[in-house]
């Protein structure tokens, strides 16, 4: 692992992390405690449902009905909650469900940052500390006497999640264990735990509740109410371990990872964890806000994936058995549609000892499950959005060089994912070269044919390079045929790509501005720049002229007054839409024209007025990283247009100095002049590389990784 001993010394990155952010309008993320990557992402619950508290938390809320540890990060998709505790007195303060008991709490006794979480419960008068390691949920209560009751909620759940079975039992006098089993969106999730108090129990009483599944209702632990005597600390801590592998996993991990009843140690640690990890890159200059925006966004991007193995490598697979990882690691949590086009490409640059390790798990899981993941988490295939993205996390890796794992079998899982014929209509694309709208299969629930068509064609073009890079002629010359089929959803006649029909017509009636049906949340505006591996090839298709004319247009045509936008259209600019992904390369398409000032200007612009530090300071859905991961390559300086490409685009960066400590020992700089900042209007200026000028518009991934000075 890096070390950044020296920096760590000097700047306490964790304490520059504000998890709140985000946690107001459209951002769907939860302000708790987690370790780098880790299985737990304990924090507090609301116990409200709805979209706005797809994360458990929604800062305009002010009760509290638990501590839960797991959480997604921005999905725009509710699930989790597993293992929620809550400290109380007497008397419950109670609603009528699906609230239940639960405490009042105001934000001015709340405070948060990277692997620390804490609360003030007004209705029990009780204080609230969080922490985490890697698979360890660390809780310290501090109550108003010498007498503690803690609530345990197994049946507890929200949104889209439903509790199929559970399980409690006293392991000693210190210690319970049980499961909370769950269908949702991870389909059959299993969690296991383990529980330790710093205090022997004084009473323990269950309250079972009932639970419908396979059509028959049983009658299961719903709420554990335990008692305990405290000495003159009046504190409690609570130590719980998870595992998806069974409750000996969850107990080998507790042993292993939290041993001791010591909060400030574990809390301590992490917190160095986090200093290690956020000090990989080192910014300086700029604002007090532009900093902490910084680090949060950069805490961002490790939060997920997710860890999802024990401590000696076992794990559930995608078919529901144990298996062991040998020298790796396993990770679940891959918002594949979202992540591909920022986060992953980030990975390679600030965390590659970890890329091998989450190629691996797409490896196994292909083993598994027969192709490789869309969208996974806790060992199951949500099959939420569109497109192979695992195949360009695995091209670009492999093209980066990047070892560890085993480059046939990944291309031969590439190679199988992209021909599962029955699978969302990739076998009607590879007969007619696109997907057509008025055709449906199992999976075909939300149709977003079109959509379909241009994210096929992008992983077929990284399937194309990484074959080719192999020396396997013939399959990179099948997919790179396969990869100009986003030709065919191109209309002459509108200058839009356009759904079509099974007889080869274009939809009739089209509109670019709305939101149909057809095309993955987005409109023909948004999609129509979904090209990433061909931009020249599409600026040829439609001619310059109109690609320019467009591009400008992209920025400056705003929606109507009273239009009805969905909820992921946030962010807007013009028809750009920050909010949400297929828009994120769009800024820096500019440098394509010969425009580069028109990026920088972009760039800048939502640099600075989409991303706050305020509770409602993220414009849209984080999902899982990649609305982070766009602000962390951004504020450096450029950007990953074509993700599998090996090379980014010049933007503007955000800070006078940045400076990447590479995995491999050496540094790369990025300096920003003052005078370029006052001159990113001109399209004059360019950026040196070691005192060299730049040509074009890009720079290399292996510059980067040899160390150096990019000057703008």
């Amino acid at each position: 692992m890096l070390c950044i001993a020296a920096t760590a010394q000097t700047t306490d990155y964790a304490s520059l992390v504000n998890p709140l952010i985000g946690t107001d309008y459209k951002g769907n993320v939860y302000p708790g405690a987690q370790a780098p990557f880790g299985m737990i992402q304990l924090s507090p619950d609301n116990g409200l449902p709805g979209w706005d508290r797809i994360a458990g938390y929604f800062y305009p809320d002010s009760t509290i009905a638990g501590f839960s540890h797991t959480h997604l990060s921005g999905t725009g998709a509710g699930d989790l909650y597993d293992i929620s505790f809550l400290p109380v007195t007497y008397p419950l303060r109670k609603a009528e469900k699906p609230l239940g008991v639960h405490s009042m709490f105001s934000h001015e006794r709340e405070g948060c940052e990277a692997g620390y979480y804490r609360v003030h419960l007004d209705s029990y008068n009780i204080d609230v500390e969080l922490t985490a390691t890697e698979r360890c949920g660390i809780q310290r209560y501090t109550y108003p006497t010498d007498t503690a009751t803690v609530l345990l909620n197994l049946a507890k759940a929200m949104n889209w999640d439903a509790t199929t079975d559970t399980h409690i039992a006293v392991v000693d006098s210190f210690t319970i264990e049980g499961y909370r089993h769950s269908n949702g969106w991870a389909r059959g999730q299993q969690v296991f735990f383990r529980t330790r108090f710093s205090r022997p129990i004084n009473t323990f009483k269950c309250e079972n509740t009932m639970i419908m599944r396979d059509g028959n209702i049983w009658m299961k632990p719903g709420v554990i109410e335990i008692t305990f005597t405290l000495d003159d600390s009046r504190e409690l801590t609570v130590i719980t371990a998870l595992s998806g592998t069974g409750l000996e996993g969850a107990a080998k991990n507790l042993s292993a990872e939290a041993p001791h009843d010591d909060f400030d140690l574990y809390r301590a640690e992490t917190r160095n964890k986090w200093n290690n990890e956020l000090g990989r890159i080192e910014v300086k200059g700029g604002t007090d806000d532009q900093r902490i925006c910084f680090y949060t966004a950069l805490y961002r991007t490790m939060i997920a994936p997710t860890l999802f193995c024990d401590i000696d490598g076992t794990y559930r697979g995608a078919d529901g058995k144990n298996h062991q990882a040998d020298g790796w690691c396993n990770y679940s949590t891959f918002s594949l549609w979202d992540t591909f086009r920022a986060a992953h490409p980030l990975y390679t640059i600030t965390t590659p000892e970890k890329v091998s390790d989450m190629i691996n798990s797409f490896i196994v899981f292909y083993e598994q499950h027969g192709r490789l993941p869309v969208w996974n988490m806790w060992g199951s295939e949500t099959d939420m959005m569109i497109g192979y993205h695992s195949v360009p996390v695995i091209a670009d890796a492999y093209l980066k060089g990047i070892g560890g794992f085993d480059a046939e079998k990944a291309l031969e899982a590439c190679v199988a994912t992209a021909n599962c014929d029955e699978y969302r209509g990739i076998g009607f694309y590879k007969k007619n070269g696109y997907v057509p709208y008025d055709v449906t299969d199992p999976y075909n629930a939300d149709n977003w044919a079109m959509s379909r068509t241009l994210e096929y064609a992008y992983d077929d073009y990284c399937i194309a390079r990484m074959a080719e890079a192999m020396g396997r002629d013939s399959i990179a010359g099948t997919f790179y045929k396969r990869a100009e089929n986003w030709r065919n959803q191109y209309n002459p006649n509108t200058t839009f790509m356009q759904p079509r029909d099974s007889k080869g017509e274009f939809q009739p009636h089209f509109n670019p501005d709305e939101y149909t049906q057809h095309i993955c949340e987005s409109n023909a505006w948004h999609y129509m720049w979904s090209v990433q591996h061909d931009i020249e090839g599409l600026m040829e298709l439609m001619g310059r002229e109109v690609f320019e004319e467009k591009l400008d247009s992209m920025f400056t045509y705003s929606p109507a007054e009273n239009a009805d936008l969905p909820i992921f259209s946030t962010g807007m600019i013009g028809q750009y839409a920050h909010g949400n992904e297929p828009s994120h390369h769009v800024a820096y398409l500019f440098n394509k024209i010969g425009k580069p000032e028109k990026t920088r200007e972009y760039v800048s612009q939502i640099m600075n007025e989409l991303y706050r530090n305020t509770p409602d300071g993220i414009c849209g859905n984080e999902d899982c990283g990649q609305m982070s991961a766009w602000y962390v390559m951004s504020a450096m300086g450029f950007y990953p247009v074509n993700p599998c490409g090996g090379e980014y685009e010049f933007g503007m960066p955000l800070f006078p100095e940045i400076k990447i400590h590479l995995d491999n020992g050496k540094e790369f700089s990025i300096i920003r002049s003052n005078d370029y900042k006052e001159k990113k209007s001109q399209k004059s200026v360019k950026p040196r590389l070691n005192g060299k000028k730049v040509k074009g518009t890009t720079i290399r991934h292996s510059d980067i990784m040899q160390g150096g000075k990019l000057s703008f």
